[in-house]
């Protein structure tokens, strides 16, 4: 049974797989992906371990910080790696399969306060968000200021860690948690308003020690977690904020049939994506299931397909002016990178990019302060997304 992200076998590095689902908001058929179009992809630094994020300070223009699920976070500076890391965090980790070092985030202050915070399961399994400072020395962290601000238990199995932290539009830090693992969420976590597991969350760390729950957060007032923003999801790898459009786009890890992408108003509160009562577009525990008040994806495909969804981001970027508005997510398993447009509540095309290199396993996407966008890969490279 395939549980979540996981390492499997790779299949035919950068081919392109069947059409899938295409599902648009209320059940309608999007058009498929066609003869594809061709993406340039530009190698930017090879050699890492396991990249699994990359991320810059708002209006750095000359930096990448590349998160390594084996415990360390990287400098790129000029498209050149630096030899030494900007922190360690191998000695504090527990790292194989979906455990390790997930994701950073920069303070939106950042250039004023110094503060960024790291997504990492510990050697127990336990979730941790961490928040540190810069050092004097702007390439290179001060491990010394290391302070857990949030964290879960997550010890009973391995998998389901989730692994995104990221600021919003609105300055606030969400935070996207696996359902705690296994096959089958038996313990119904999403879908339990008083776990923080298979939830989105969203916390203010400008107010509170060692944060505050903004009040208009869904179960501020009582009913839940104050801490949740959105219910329902089985593993959101990862996720994104359109602040051109206002919409928060989660790509969440399917069960046993179906990977989706899910689409909302980013400023909605108390949304349900519908895991463990669906998967996909299909009821799943019940079955039959009553789909009243769940937000089902507008994108979807089958494990004929592939076997774990990897999102990206909406290309926001100016070196490919043709892609702007195009959110973009991947296979682990099958190698491809497709796109589509979304507007007005409907889905408006999925283009399977035809790529200029063969990328094997995709393990995430990043952005950059310009909003280009990056592909990263299990063979320990960093790829830039370009048309050519």
């Amino acid at each position: 049974m395939r549980f979540g992200i996981a390492v499997c076998a790779v299949v035919a590095a950068g081919a392109l797989g069947a059409t899938g689902i295409a599902t648009g908001c209320g059940g309608q058929t999007a058009s498929g992906p066609g003869p594809g179009d061709s993406a340039a992809l530009q190698l930017v630094t090879s050699g890492l371990s396991s990249p699994d994020f990359v991320t810059t300070p708002a209006g750095d223009t000359t930096r990448l910080f590349v998160v390594e699920q084996t415990g360390a976070i990287r400098v790129v500076r000029h498209d050149s790696l630096l030899p030494t890391p900007f922190l360690d965090l191998t000695g504090h980790i527990g790292f194989g399969g979906e455990r390790g070092l997930l994701s950073m985030a920069f303070h939106p202050s950042y250039a004023s306060n110094g503060r960024f915070y790291v997504y990492y399961t510990n050697p127990a399994g336990d979730i941790r968000i961490v928040r540190y400072t810069v050092s004097a020395n702007p390439n290179v962290a001060d491990s010394t200021t290391g302070d857990t601000i949030l964290s879960a238990f997550h010890e009973t199995y391995d998998n389901h860690n989730g692994g995104l932290v990221l600021f919003g539009p609105d300055g606030k830090l969400y935070i996207g948690m696996g359902d705690g693992g296994s096959g089958g969420d038996p313990q119904n976590r999403a879908q339990n308003r008083d776990s923080l597991l298979g939830k989105l969350l969203r916390i203010d760390v400008d107010a509170g020690d060692p944060y505050a729950i903004p009040p208009d957060n869904p179960y501020a007032g009582g009913g839940g977690r104050g801490e949740i923003w959105a219910i329902g999801l089985r593993n959101p790898w990862r996720y994104a904020f359109d602040p051109t459009s206002g919409l928060l786009y989660i790509a969440d890890v399917g069960q046993d049939t179906q990977e989706e992408v899910d689409v909302a108003p980013a400023a909605q509160p108390g949304v349900n994506y519908g895991w463990r009562i669906m998967e996909g577009t299909s009821c799943y525990n019940p079955n039959p299931c009553d789909q009243t008040g769940l937000t089902l994806p507008v994108v979807a495909y089958t494990h004929a397909d592939g076997c774990a969804v990897i999102g990206g981001f909406v290309y926001r970027g100016a070196l490919s002016p043709a892609l702007a508005g195009q959110y973009f997510y991947a296979d682990l398993c099958n190698a491809w990178v497709r796109s589509f447009g979304y507007a007005n509540g409907k889905v408006t095309g999925v283009t399977n990019w035809n790529l200029t290199t063969s990328l094997g396993s995709v393990l995430s996407f990043g952005q950059d302060a310009s909003g280009e966008q990056y592909v990263l890969t299990g063979g320990g490279s960093v790829y830039r997304l370009a048309t050519p």
